[in-house]
């Protein structure tokens, strides 16, 4: 079917995405079930790389590049209606594919991948549907979303320059799911916390630890020191606030005053401006440390995730379209400049995208087996059941028909910009 008005009605853009999405079934839960059953780390992820490519290179017009922005695992898939006349605007759907290590999935990442690819393909088929709409569509593969911060090198290579729209869903269930939101499906209007993860490096002196002990500057004590340290800051510190850290290494042989310790700490807050703050509060406890224990410090920073932003014209129109079908979302004032969004206890590199371009990052419910939260085996488990998948491909009709709306109503896209102008105007 063609839709001929710039702005066309849902039930006419929900009858191309049913049509569409059920023609490609087959190859979406083939894609979805390779991901799950083949959990790589991030930076790693080639059998999910190569499956996904070799996927989007079954679809006519669509422009495929591999390793992509220098990432061997990132990929840009991309369609145009190059007939229309003008390039028109550019939405973009991120794609995630990394797992966890030893749990795989646990974090749904192969249903965010399907999700994210379904909602691609189905706004390229709105776009083959009305050839006079002008506008660019693209999946974007974005590896190590677990603290590896791939959107962070891809905004550094410039993927996200001219980018209009970016969207992508994220599944959960249990304590990440807010127990006041039973009733709905999913939250569209919702935040995450900031993340700040560095690397502390303490250097001491080796000396034998029986004979020569007083010769020694024991590193792994500087450690321990600001491991208590940092414990004993976290009363002092907001509820919402976290503070989480490993000793990654801390000598070799119990007879050997270790002269090298590492810890690895990431902290959080409510925006990253905060979480920088809270950052130099435990890089305090490492210096004294340091200081107590006649030790070297150096710190390595690894990345900042900043906060998501959430654009309310993005969110209003995928929950009114998730409504439509059946799947009603946690309310939120769309009308109300100074809404304050669903927060959520997890931090993500999607942050510093929707701090670029208006964007978002609905959770949706899955089921769990016990009341299982993400991160968990038995969230792995529900990641790949029938029903994970089919709440997933709503949301990816959710998504397309959001990112229609950005590529046909241009009154619907200057609210978008204007409202993403705005909070770069306070931020600033």
């Amino acid at each position: 079917m063609t839709i001929t008005t710039a702005q066309p009605s849902a039930d006419d853009v929900r009858q191309v995405l049913d049509a569409f999405l059920a023609s490609l079934d087959k190859e979406l839960r083939d894609i979805n079930h390779k991901i799950h059953s083949n959990p790589e780390l991030g930076y790693e992820e080639h059998k999910a790389h190569d499956n996904i490519v070799a996927l989007l290179r079954t679809q006519p017009d669509v422009r495929v590049t591999p390793h992509a922005y220098g990432l061997d695992t990132s990929f840009e898939a991309e369609y145009s209606n190059s007939t229309a006349g003008s390039p028109g605007r550019l939405v973009v759907f991120n794609v995630e594919y990394d797992a966890l290590p030893g749990i795989g999935h646990a974090c749904g990442h192969n249903i965010i991948a399907t999700g994210s690819l379904a909602a691609f393909l189905a706004t390229v088929a709105l776009l083959r549907a009305n050839p006079s709409v002008p506008g660019r569509v693209r999946a974007l593969g974005t590896p190590a979303e677990e603290g590896g911060g791939g959107k962070v090198k891809l905004i550094d290579a410039g993927a996200f320059e001219g980018v209009d729209a970016c969207m992508m869903t994220h599944p959960a269930a249990g304590v990440m799911y807010n127990a006041a939101d039973r009733g709905a499906h999913g939250i569209p209007y919702g935040t995450s916390v900031a993340s700040a993860k560095f690397r502390a490096i303490f250097t001491g002196r080796t000396a034998h630890a029986a004979a020569a002990p007083q010769d020694g500057i024991n590193a792994l004590d500087a450690a321990v020191l600001a491991y208590n340290g940092i414990s004993m800051l976290r009363q002092q510190i907001l509820p919402y606030e976290r503070i989480h850290g490993i000793i990654m290494e801390g000598g070799e042989k119990a007879n050997v005053i270790p002269s090298r310790a590492r810890l690895d700490y990431n902290v959080r807050s409510k925006t990253l401006v905060q979480t920088k703050a809270l950052q130099r509060r435990v890089e305090k406890c490492f210096e004294g440390a340091a200081v107590a224990t006649g030790c070297g410090i150096e710190f390595e920073p690894l990345n900042d995730y900043a906060e998501v932003v959430p654009n309310r014209a993005l969110c209003k129109a995928y929950s009114d379209f998730m409504a439509s079908i059946g799947l009603p979302q946690r309310p939120f004032e769309h009308d109300n400049e100074d809404a304050v969004p669903q927060p959520g206890s997890y931090s993500t590199d999607q942050g510093n995208v929707t701090q670029l371009v208006p964007g978002f990052h609905p959770v949706y419910r899955i089921p769990a087996d016990n009341g299982a939260s993400n991160h968990t085996k038995e969230f792995t488990a529900a990641a790949i059941t029938d029903e994970a998948y089919e709440l997933t491909l709503a949301t990816a009709k959710g998504m397309a028909a959001t990112g229609w709306r950005v590529l046909a109503d241009d009154q619907f896209a200057a609210k978008m910009k204007k409202e993403f102008e705005q909070y770069k105007a306070k931020r600033a």
